[in-house]
């Protein structure tokens, strides 16, 4: 994802160090060329050798070192840094940022910097708390640089609290967010749905289908690092959900359409993913359901139509993309729902293809529209969202 990105990994003196270490094996794995600055501090707890074989580069910690390949180090660096992460960022180091204190290899390539700046503070509670170090992080804020909150737990001083540097994962997560995609989707809003709804029989038993959620959840993520402000609606599902997006869990396919429905008025683009039980028990169930001889019969009634809704009531300038997953006569059955649904788009799938629908990490579409029709070959399925959302940024151009 970070092919071709040059990102400065700067490191500072404290003992969350050790992770930074992880984190440049994350950043060189997704494809990225990492540079690691360290300050004097940092050395005590971790040897420079370490990011060196990690990242194949030299890491760098004097200003006035003549060992080095560019004319003048801390300038060639900052113009080829596509992002600065300074992990961990000591409340020293971010004093020092905060008034433009460059008295050291680190500070001085990142003030030089004109890329995005990730500051993730890790120091003792106290320390974090103290009105000053705020201030410092507000104004750092204000610059423009983006804050990775650190968590609450056990530090190594002994204490419980705040300021324990953000996880490797999560800190990979804010460097994707600067710079792994051009923000060609900044200023848009989206509603993404994904998973399964369950339609609850009793208190035990409920109707529900295979979904897993992971494409929409790869959706609502690529619409979130191509920079658009995005709400992920979902069903139960056993993923992590993405990042920097608001995410509403619901449970029944009346609590999705009314989620849905809710916030669909605010919307610039809605990608209906969510794969919805067609069919709920009647709200009397209870009287209605059957046993005879340890089988049981159920009467059922449709639950809300949601893209039908959508499509009805769009508003001018609105765009509105559902999905279509088929057993047979794929793209035929697609076109019929593009066009009774007032769908802008559609992307079908064949459930019976290998590689493609419900619990898959690949999918196998066809995107159709109301006058084109792409097939897609097998993907994974943050590179098939990639395709659906440059589809769609295309259309709205026309």
């Amino acid at each position: 994802m970070l092919k071709g990105k040059t990102i400065l990994l700067g490191v500072t003196g404290g003992i969350a160090a050790y992770k930074s270490a992880a984190l440049a094996s994350m950043l060189v794995k997704s494809g990225a060329k990492v540079r690691v600055l360290m300050t004097e501090n940092a050395k005590n707890f971790i040897n420079p050798v370490t990011f060196e074989s990690l990242t194949g580069h030299k890491c760098v910690s004097d200003t006035f070192d003549r060992n080095f390949e560019f004319q003048v180090e801390h300038v060639a660096l900052a113009k080829e840094a596509d992002a600065v992460i300074i992990a961990p960022a000591t409340a020293n180091v971010i004093a020092k940022l905060a008034h433009g204190i460059a008295d050291d290899m680190l500070t001085t390539t990142t003030l030089a910097c004109r890329c995005p700046k990730i500051i993730a503070p890790a120091m003792n509670t106290a320390m974090y708390e103290n009105p000053i170090t705020q201030d410092n992080i507000e104004r750092l804020r204000r610059y423009g640089m983006e804050i990775a909150e650190p968590a609450y737990g056990y530090l190594a001083c002994g204490d419980t609290g705040a300021g324990k540097m953000a996880e490797p994962e999560n800190l990979i997560e804010y460097v994707y967010k600067s710079c792994a995609f051009p923000k060609d989707m900044e200023g848009l809003r989206v509603l993404v749905t994904a998973g399964p709804t369950q339609e609850a029989v009793d208190p035990v038993r409920y109707i529900t289908n295979h979904s897993s959620g992971k494409m929409g959840y790869s959706i609502a993520r690529i619409c979130m690092l191509r920079g658009a402000s995005v709400t992920l609606v979902t069903g139960k599902t056993a993923l992590k959900p993405p990042m920097f997006v608001e995410v509403v869990p619901v449970i029944s396919a009346k609590d999705m359409y009314e989620a849905v429905v809710g916030r669909s008025g605010d919307m610039d683009i809605i990608i209906k993913a969510a794969a919805v039980a067609d069919y709920r028990p009647c709200h009397a169930a209870d009287e209605k359901v059957k046993k005879s001889e340890g089988q049981m019969s159920i009467e059922l009634e449709r639950t809300d139509d949601i893209l039908g809704y959508l499509g009805t009531h769009k508003k001018t300038g609105q765009f509105l993309c559902g999905f279509s997953m088929e057993t047979e006569n794929m793209l035929e059955n697609s076109r019929k729902k593009l066009e009774k649904k007032n769908l802008d788009m559609i992307v079908a799938n064949n459930l019976k293809v290998q590689g493609a629908g419900f619990e898959t990490d690949t999918n196998i579409v066809t995107i159709i529209g109301k006058d084109f029709e792409e097939e897609f070959p097998i993907m994974e399925k943050e590179k098939v969202a990639d395709c659906i959302l440059d589809s769609i940024l295309d259309m709205r151009k026309e």
